[in-house]
This record gives structure tokens, sequence and C-alpha cells, in this order.
């Protein structure tokens, strides 16, 4: 199958919808499909097939990334707006023979997917990954009102126009419906952990860089820090819990606009020493940084789905997080973790009792791991991916011949 996938969000952005797209692409093509990405220029980053090709060992493959033209944004995180019209794009898409194209966004380059589709007539998927009422404070001139209603329109119009439309977590479904979404068409398919990636994970490495001892309690965040991930509340609640534990640490991995003013919240906390930031996280090392934990915490309310979740879960970390759209799907209480209100001292209680028991913290580990590599590796989700390609190339085949 010759897949091309349309997105605004790609390398090296390393948030949600780029990671998603790299997952796919990468189990499609180890699958034996061809993938083409279609993405937005992004200044100082070199795609990795052009820094390898000189030295002669992709020399003999056809370059699948394929940049538009963008503009740079710097709205509380760095991002390349795409411009949606390319001549040179224009004539590889011409010379392309594919089969469906899969947008990941209704807008900007989700605009070249559609014209392309149906210039090809070919089916479209696209990806329902945002819950854009969540989102509106990043367009900071338009009110949020009208930004989220303009946006969950735009999106609402364009997923009813698709051949199917993917969600990452069943309860995004009802909420879409709700939204005016009337296609028929939608099937709930997360987003899976590269298990390449996480593969011998080295805990102590990371315990020791920021002085851990074996009998503490390290509490760990993957997050970006931007408002939308309800971070201050989270922090908040567990400086109270440290200030009540001398054996629970906090580290905090992720950058965002936000970063500064929670390094001063914890600075002027009682548990300042016990609190620290590791920054972006590289892939290659995330892992280690999800091992060295041994309970992840969770508070944001906008989720699609959380792939930092399915990843704590894969390395055998139990949770605690806010019940929510897409974490609700994730996170099985009292299985894998527990789900609370947003409530101070729900959260605490359902943290120090993870803290205290260590023999609970292991039972819910080893659950979250084996649910994960149950239902959440890439492998897994491509698979449930291609079968709604087929299932769409199939109908647009029935259609045409009626």
């Amino acid at each position: 199958m010759r897949i091309a996938i349309f997105t605004n969000n790609y390398l090296p952005n390393p948030y949600g919808v780029s990671g998603s797209v790299e997952s796919f692409r990468k189990e499609f093509e180890k699958l034996g499909h061809e993938v083409y990405v279609f993405a937005p220029h992004w200044k100082g980053f070199i795609d990795e097939w052009k820094l390898n090709f000189h030295d002669g060992s992709l020399a003999s493959k056809s370059p699948r990334v394929f940049r538009y033209p963008s503009f740079e944004t710097n709205v509380k995180i760095r991002f390349p707006l795409a411009i949606p019209y390319s001549g040179k794009i224009d004539k590889i898409l011409e010379d392309l023979d594919l089969d469906i194209i899969h947008s990941q966004h209704p807008n900007l380059l989700g605009s070249a997917a559609m014209k392309w589709a149906k210039k090809k007539n070919i089916p479209l998927v696209f990806t329902w990954h945002t819950l854009y009422d969540q989102y509106a404070h990043f367009a900071p001139f338009v009110p949020r009102r009208i930004a989220a209603w303009w946006t969950i329109r735009n999106a609402r119009i364009y997923a009813n126009r698709c051949d199917a439309v993917i969600t990452p977590t069943p309860s995004v479904i009802e909420i879409i419906r709700k939204w005016g979404v009337t296609n028929k068409n939608i099937t709930a398919i997360p987003t899976g952990v590269e298990e390449n990636q996480f593969a011998d994970p080295d805990r102590k490495s990371i315990r020791e860089k920021y002085n851990i001892q074996n009998k503490e309690v390290l509490l760990i965040l993957f997050s970006r820090l931007t408002a939308e991930k309800n971070v201050e509340f989270l922090l908040g609640y567990v400086i109270e819990i440290l200030k009540n534990n001398p054996k629970a640490k906090f580290l905090i991995c992720g950058e965002g606009d936000l970063r500064k003013k929670l390094e001063e919240q914890a600075s002027k906390s009682a548990a300042a020493e016990k609190i620290f930031f590791a920054g972006l996280v590289p892939d290659d090392i995330k892992k280690n940084y999800f091992s060295a934990g041994d309970i992840f915490v969770y508070a944001s309310k906008s989720e699609t789905q959380g792939m930092s979740l399915t990843e704590a879960m894969y390395t055998s970390l139990p949770i605690v997080a806010v019940r929510a759209t897409g974490v609700q799907d994730i996170v099985e209480d009292g299985r894998t973790g527990f789900l609370v209100s947003e409530d101070k001292n729900e959260f605490q209680t359902a943290v120090e009792k993870l803290i205290d028991n260590e023999s609970l913290r292991n039972k819910f580990g080893e659950e979250a791991k084996q649910v994960a590599r149950k239902k959440y590796t890439s492998l897994v989700c491509a698979k449930k991916m291609l079968e709604v390609y087929n299932n769409a190339i199939e109908t647009r085949k029935g259609t045409l011949l009626k």
C-alpha cells in the first residue's frame, strides 16, 4: 500500500501528533508499505535521509519526507505554520501513485490532503487528535470562545467529508458526535508504544543523576509545560505530598512556556530540594527516565489519549491521574492505577497510598505493563489502522463500481 500522511506537526517537534505520525510511519514501513510524509519546513532542521545520503547509506532509497514552505511562530511553543501551496510538491504528488491519504489536521496541510484525495479519487482518512476547545489559548489575539467555536466547526465539517475518521480513544468519539460529526466510519485507534525505544532501560543512571536513593519513591511526569496540561495544579498538589512524605521526590520532564513559572513555584516551596526539572528528554533516552520513576502522576484534562500514559504503563509504572477524556480510556482505576477527581485530598490520598504500599505499586505496575503490551504497542495499533485503510479503499472501489 502507498500511503501519504499530511501533517502540520512533524519532526523535530517532540510532541503528540509528531510522535504519532512517526510511530505509524515506522510500523507501516516495517510491514512493507510505502509511506510519504508531507509536513512543514522547520528552519535549521535537516531530515535524516538528507544527513545520511552523502555517506551512501541511504543513497539507493528515494526520500519520502517532503516539506512545504512555512513561516515561524513562537506562541508559547515553537511551531512553524505550513503554507499549503507548493509547485514543487504538486509535481511530486502528481507523479505518486497513492492508494490512500491520511490527514492529521483539518486545516493548512489538511486542506492540501483533501485536495489531493479528490484529485486522485482515493480515500481520505482524518485523525481527530485534539480537543480544540482546550487549545483555544494558543490563538492569543482571538477570544477563546470564538477560537474554540471556529476550530470545532472547521474540524466537524472536515471530518464529515472524509471517508473515515480516527480518534485516539473511544471517549473522544462521544465528544465529536455531540459536536456534530455524523460520519458513520469512526474508529478509536491509539498511538502505540515503540517497543524498541523502551528496550533495556537504565533505571540506575537517572536516579544517580538526581541523587534518588533506593528507598526513596520518585514521582514522575512527562508533559508539555503549558496551560492545557494542568501542570500548575499538579505541581501544587505534589508539593503538599512531598512535604508530608520525607522519602518522596518529583521529576518533571518536558518544556513549555510555563516552565519558568513552575520553577519559581517549586523554589519558593518547602519541597524545593525534592523537585527536579529535566527539560526536554530525547526519545533515545526517555526509557531511562520512565524506568527511574516509581509512580507516574498526571493531571491533564485536554487529552485525546496522552501518549506518555501508555509509555509509563509499558515501563511498569502505576498511574495516578485526574479522570478526564482520553485518560479514563487508558488508565484502569484500581488495576493499573487510580483515577481521581481534581480534588486535593483525593489526589493526595491516592498518591500517598502508593508511596506507602510498595506491593500495591508493584501490582499496579505489573498490570500496567501487561495491558500496554497487549493493547498499546505500535505494531498492534498500526495493524488496526491498516484495517481502516483497507476498508476505506474497498468501500471506495465498491462505490465506483455501482
